[in-house]
């Protein structure tokens, strides 16, 4: 039974991975021409915490018993809802595809240093090379040398770090909530209180949308993005951190640069250069060695 459930956390995991590529590219499609990212933000969070909060309140409805938790569920929509989501779409308008995902790769780094912060575990010398290639591989990858607040490309990739660094800091947060709560009732309580974060910064920008013009195509992004990479991404990542770990979780981030590289040449949106091979590589590199770590 036990190997079964393996088997299902690793493929809800490759599951959730081959959402978040696809995302990079059909998100382009929709922002920020019909919609903004902000608009888009408060779309799939409004759409989560219907689904989710819906559901819990019908058939789930397990009580949270500590007001801690509370605290400690708003910290989670903050990280792993609003800020991530925000900085991401924002900083995937402003960015390359390739680059957003490989600047993704940073996550799992950053999950193993929150965990060994939170849980008082020494880190291994080979962990610190680790993150100083993986960051060196970043910082070459997004021409720190030439960053300018003008270059909209260079503040999108800011974005995607940031983005990362809230996403990791949600999976290692998040898991201390998975040992006391299910899942589900977890994700429908972050989508929720997210919903009252998002909703300020993004409700201009989304009664701005004319809704009854949109293209099919842009129709199709935006119900993928919402179902896929939304409501059923979140459901399976949480779910897969509560019956794995936060660092087996963040290590399919591993996994995203691949597909979104593959997805994103395939639809003829982005283009693979040597140079942005070789500095993945380094960053790869960095984070083999975090892994053994």
């Amino acid at each position: 039974m036990q190997v079964n459930k393996n088997i299902l956390v690793h493929f809800a995991l490759l599951t959730v991975a081959l959402s978040y590529a696809t995302n990079y590219s059909l998100a382009k499609w929709a922002m920020p021409e019909y919609i903004s990212p902000y608009g888009f933000i408060l779309l799939r969070v409004g759409c989560g915490a219907l689904f989710f909060g819906l559901y819990y309140f019908l058939f789930k409805r397990e009580k949270i018993t500590s007001k801690r938790d509370y605290l400690d569920l708003a910290i989670c929509a903050f990280f792993g809802i609003s800020l991530n989501m925000l900085a991401f779409f924002k900083g995937l308008s402003m960015t390359s595809v390739i680059n957003a995902s490989v600047l993704m790769l940073l996550a799992p780094v950053l999950v193993v240093i929150y965990a060994a912060i939170g849980y008082k575990k020494k880190i291994k010398p080979q962990i610190y090379l680790g993150v100083i290639l993986a960051l060196c591989g970043a910082a070459l990858l997004v021409n720190v040398g030439g960053f300018s607040i003008s270059s909209s490309g260079a503040l999108g990739d800011l974005l995607i770090v940031l983005n990362a660094a809230s996403f990791a800091f949600y999976l290692y947060y998040v898991a201390r909530l998975l040992n006391k709560y299910s899942a589900l009732t977890v994700t429908a309580f972050i989508f929720m209180i997210g919903l009252l974060f998002v909703l300020p910064v993004g409700y201009r920008d989304f009664v701005a949308v004319e809704w009854s013009s949109l293209p099919a195509k842009v129709i199709f992004a935006m119900t993928f993005v919402v179902v896929c990479v939304t409501i059923l991404a979140y459901l399976l990542n949480t779910w897969a951190v509560q019956n794995s770990s936060s660092t087996t979780a963040g290590s399919y981030i591993y996994l995203q640069p691949l597909l979104a590289t593959v997805i994103a040449i395939a639809l003829g949106m982005d283009f693979l250069t040597m140079e942005k091979a070789l500095y993945g590589l380094l960053i790869v590199l960095g984070l083999w060695l975090v892994n053994r770590g």
